[in-house]
């Protein structure tokens, strides 16, 4: 079985110097939402990849990495002021939240 499915990461690094590394290799795998709040997009396989890699950069005693499945037809919703002004779309995210 090969569909796509959707996480969200998140991470709260303590090192400023890991925090950057964490954050670079993030990139590699997802799409950042937020400065430490990443869409990935992909498999089993794909997230599991990501959190190896993720894993290896940072002190689980001192650092927390966490990671959520989304279900395939949850509710999306949106609170506040739109982040773009009316008219633009941001065509970077994945389909699976567009």
């Amino acid at each position: 079985m090969s569909s796509e499915l959707a996480f969200v990461i998140g991470y709260d690094i303590s090192n400023p110097r890991r925090l950057l590394r964490v954050h670079r290799e993030m990139c590699k795998h997802a799409t950042p939402l937020e400065y430490s709040i990443f869409l990935l997009v992909g498999s089993e396989a794909a997230k599991d990849r990501c959190l190896e890699e993720i894993d290896a950069l940072i002190k689980p005693l001192e650092d927390d990495v966490r990671c959520y499945a989304l279900p395939a037809r949850g509710f999306q919703g949106r609170v506040g002021r739109a982040s773009l002004p009316a008219g633009i779309v941001w065509t970077g995210l994945p389909a699976a939240i567009a």
